[in-house]
């Protein structure tokens, strides 16, 4: 019994606010920020546009991109770390809107790993035939944890939700996972206070993620019994443009390779960035059904995972 990704969602707030207003705000400049994060807009979500409801939206496209009625699903796992409170999770009222009545449901705390962590755990789930069907949501309101007047992390982040279907299948297409942590580095992003801010050491997550992840991606790759060379995408967390093309630099991508950049326009969505971005790509037609596209996702924690899978 294999596992596949058979549906991809997104949901992308209609506000999108540019550098301008933050730059002026920190006392920066739009071309400051583009050079220190390439991001030139990111989605800004609206009173309405709760997690949840994030959640909701770009889970109801993937299910019928993958032509899954919410009743089919067995599991619901919502990567979040931006829900108004530790309790409840957001993983059971999603299951409940949707219609997922016979679905179990929990939220995922891995951060911006979240949704990588949340498609082995379904690939895992599926295999092992406790259901047929799993529904990987990353979900993000991160503007409302920022300080707006942190020169540091003002700019970096925005909001939005990504969706997949994870379903049994006949062809095993979810690759195994190969998952990492540095938990003595645990407060280089952290979210506390009253009211919660989100705080991040920039410079040490950069470093960690710019020498970790390389390696990290070739054991995926390799475990996945192929070569760098036969991938048609690499889908980081959409971090920090710089981190990403400086993984891509080490890796020795090519040209053939596509590379998301969903960074520039969506900025810094933590667990919804891999969806969002994998979304984006389909939406471009810059990659098709059966290609092989690496993920990895890193961040908060310090947590990382990435697995290949092969595209709905």
């Amino acid at each position: 019994m294999g596992a596949a990704i058979t549906g991809i969602g997104a949901h992308r707030p209609a506000l999108r606010p540019d550098n301008l207003a933050i730059a002026e705000r920190i006392g920066s400049s739009d071309d400051w920020i583009r050079e220190r994060s390439g991001i030139v807009t990111r989605g800004a979500a609206g009173p309405e546009e709760t997690v949840v409801e994030m959640g909701v939206m770009a889970a109801g496209k993937a299910l019928a991109a993958a032509g899954v009625d919410a009743s089919q699903v067995g599991l619901v796992l919502l990567a979040t770390c931006s829900m108004p409170g530790p309790l409840p999770g957001g993983a059971p009222e999603i299951a409940a809107r949707l219609g997922a009545a016979a679905a179990g449901a929990t939220d995922i705390g891995a951060g911006c790993a979240g949704f990588t962590y949340g498609i082995s755990l379904a690939a895992d789930t599926v295999r092992a035939g406790t259901a047929e069907h799993v529904l990987v949501i990353g979900s993000e309101r991160l503007l409302d944890l920022v300080d707006h007047d942190d020169r540091g992390t003002a700019f970096l982040f925005g909001d939005g939700g990504g969706a997949a279907v994870v379903s049994r299948s006949a062809v095993d297409a979810i690759g195994p996972v190969v998952w990492a942590h540095d938990g003595e580095q645990h407060a280089r992003l952290t979210i506390h206070g009253t009211p919660p801010r989100l705080a991040m050491e920039g410079r040490a997550i950069y470093r960690w993620a710019t020498t970790s992840l390389p390696g990290l991606c070739r054991r995926a790759v390799a475990e996945a019994d192929l070569e760098l060379s036969d991938l048609a995408a690499f889908v980081p967390h959409q971090a920090n443009l710089r981190i990403t093309e400086s993984v891509v630099a080490t890796l020795g991508l090519g040209p053939e390779v596509v590379v998301a950049r969903d960074i520039v326009d969506s900025g810094n969505t933590s667990a919804a960035s891999v969806p969002l971005a994998l979304a984006r790509l389909l939406e471009l037609g810059e990659v098709g059904s059966g290609d092989a596209v690496l993920l990895a996702g890193f961040g908060a924690g310090l947590t990382a995972a990435a697995q290949v899978v092969l595209v709905p």
